[in-house]
């Protein structure tokens, strides 16, 4: 799933986008993009455990700003395992 599909298909998906635009803000440099793929498990709506399993270097922040947004993703009645990509777009 990716983060557009999931702002499309959530009620919350002004949380969401505001929790992406915060974590960007934070953690990277807004005029650079990279897209992080994470391994979460999906319980009760919401995303945790989440790992990186595929990022840019660490250094860049996109590591941390993908987990910062994956806090908020709404799962709804998907369980198990699951990966994210969560893409940051250059502008």
């Amino acid at each position: 799933m990716s983060v557009a599909f999931l702002m499309a298909a959530s009620a919350s998906a002004v949380d969401v986008a505001s929790q992406y635009a915060k974590c960007r803000e934070r953690y990277t440099n807004p005029f650079m993009g990279a897209t992080v793929i994470l391994a979460c498990t999906a319980t009760e709506g919401k995303l945790s455990e989440c790992k990186i399993a595929e990022a840019p270097t660490p250094a860049a922040g996109f590591d941390k700003a993908a987990l910062c947004v994956a806090q908020v993703l709404p799962m709804g009645t998907r369980t198990g395992p699951v990966t994210v990509p969560i893409k940051f777009n250059a502008p």
